[in-house]
């Protein structure tokens, strides 16, 4: 069993117990002397022994997925579909990578995803000036929390103002490496490992960057899903489907969209994609303009979702946040990093969560 398994099970017994404590009123010295005659002390071990009944169901319940003939699939060979959100950059917005906050996603939004977005060239981001430790922990608490929650969480390297994904290969490379080793039998795990490359860098750019850093991972996680970003921003699938990775189980490629500034343009690719039979994955998506603002395009975001639901296509939506903007799940005055209800939603949180709960 992996250190990361076994945090998971010690924290969920601790849990347990200091539940059990509270409820009996021991926080009195006295008490806490005289636990050792006391005939709670079965009743505390049944709870410790229950909890890790339950964490050890949850790993259970979460598959090692395939890409099978361009679907996703589960052990058994049944098609898989994702659906989740995505945090805003990690730098930013930390305070939303929390159990509660993923507890809330997963039992209000019916979500089986979680995407942690780790912006590698903005403002503090790994690359240029963030602390790549305080990110790295970030993550890794994450994933833990996913893992509590049986979701599914992508790792995601946000390469953005960076543009060329080959900038920070090197930096890539050893954070994958990392990551990979630390979560290598956590089936729950998803690498993207180029977000959305940008500023006219060509397929043939991104493919020679993924053939370099998927060995990486696969040095550590032969079997993970590996999520390949396509040029203009995720858009150009059709691009890869003319020319895929080849030698590479287990590997989707990104589709991006925003619902008011991608129409059937960009949807006709996608269908070029799937009549190739290339995996799609969308990672990321709104149902604004592209720049993350602008009004909210209802009837373009359901002919989007309804076509990713029609053909099985996983999608993450974003933000998971309160920025300014109309991408933003959380209204800009809502200062809660968990125990939200629908009044804190802003309108583009209240239309998801409609269509996640449907």
């Amino acid at each position: 069993m992996k250190e990361y398994r076994k945090m998971g099970i010690i924290a969920a017994l601790l849990i347990a117990v200091m539940v059990f404590t509270c409820a009996c009123g021991s926080t009195d010295g006295d008490a806490q002397e005289n636990t050792a005659g006391d005939t709670s002390a079965g009743t505390e071990s049944e709870a410790v022994s229950e909890a890790a009944d339950a964490e050890e169901e949850d790993m259970r319940n979460i598959s090692w997925l395939s890409v099978t003939d361009g679907e996703l699939t589960d052990s058994d060979g049944k098609a898989v579909q994702l659906r989740g959100v995505s945090t805003h950059g990690l730098s930013w917005y930390p305070g939303y990578v929390n159990q509660e906050s993923f507890s809330y996603f997963h039992d209000t939004w019916n979500a089986n995803l979680i995407r942690l977005s780790m912006y590698t060239a903005e403002y503090n981001g790994y690359c240029t000036g963030g602390n790549q430790e305080e990110l790295k922990a970030l993550v890794k608490s994450g994933v833990q929390y996913a893992v509590a929650e049986d979701m599914y969480v992508i790792i995601d390297w946000h390469i953005l103002s960076d543009g060329n994904p080959n900038t920070y290969k090197e930096e890539a490379k050893a954070f994958f490496a990392e990551m990979s080793a630390e979560f290598a039998d956590c089936p729950n795990v998803i690498y993207e490992i180029c977000n959305e490359p940008n500023g006219g860098v060509t397929w043939a750019e991104v493919k020679s960057y993924a053939e370099e850093v998927i060995p990486v991972i696969r040095a550590n996680s032969p079997d993970s899903v590996i999520i390949v970003g396509t040029p203009t921003w995720s858009q150009d699938v059709d691009a890869a489907a003319a020319d895929p990775l080849t030698g590479c189980g287990n590997v989707m490629y990104a589709l991006h969209f925003y619902a008011a500034t991608h129409k059937d343009d960009i949807r006709a690719k996608l269908q070029t994609a799937l009549d190739a039979g290339l995996p799609v994955f969308v990672s990321e998506f709104g149902i604004c303009d592209a720049s993350g603002n602008g009004a909210i395009d209802e009837a373009e975001a359901e002919k989007w979702l309804s076509m990713l639901d029609e053909n099985g296509i996983s999608y993450a939506a974003w933000n998971v946040s309160n920025a300014d903007e109309t991408s933003a799940i959380f209204k800009a005055s809502c200062d809660k990093t968990s125990g939200w209800t629908e009044d804190d939603l802003s309108e583009s949180g209240k239309w998801l969560l409609g269509w996640y709960t449907r």
